[in-house]
């Protein structure tokens, strides 16, 4: 049972890959300033970048777990959100408001792909 994690910190590591499956730790903006279109596009962008570092791509996620810290700002997160996706491999997701560890960021995203 081999087990590839990528950038192994002291509290948890952002990418686990095992049997084929690629899982993401939660993915918050650096910049805390940026209203929700901008922490959700930076997120998205994290998103990209560590997924095609496992080997992987959005069109390939299994499911999608999107924790916002205001419904206030679900309009805005799913405008960005809709423009991201891949077409056509849109995945199961669960939206839900929830009090973030940092109250400056806005979403919170994670995601769990297949390997391409």
């Amino acid at each position: 049972m081999e087990i590839t994690r990528l950038h192994v910190g002291k509290r948890l590591s952002e990418v686990a890959i095992h049997n084929g499956t690629v899982y993401l730790a939660g993915q918050i903006a650096d910049d805390t300033l940026a209203d929700i279109v901008g922490q959700t596009r930076e997120v998205l962008g994290h998103v990209d970048r560590l997924l095609a570092e496992a080997g992987s791509h959005k069109s390939c996620i299994l499911m999608a777990q999107i924790f916002i810290g205001s419904m206030a700002d679900f309009e805005g997160m799913n405008t960005v959100w809709d423009e991201w996706v891949a077409a056509g491999h849109t995945p199961p997701r669960a939206t839900v408001e929830s009090k973030l560890a940092n109250p400056a960021c806005l979403v919170e995203i994670v995601v769990t792909a297949a390997l391409r």
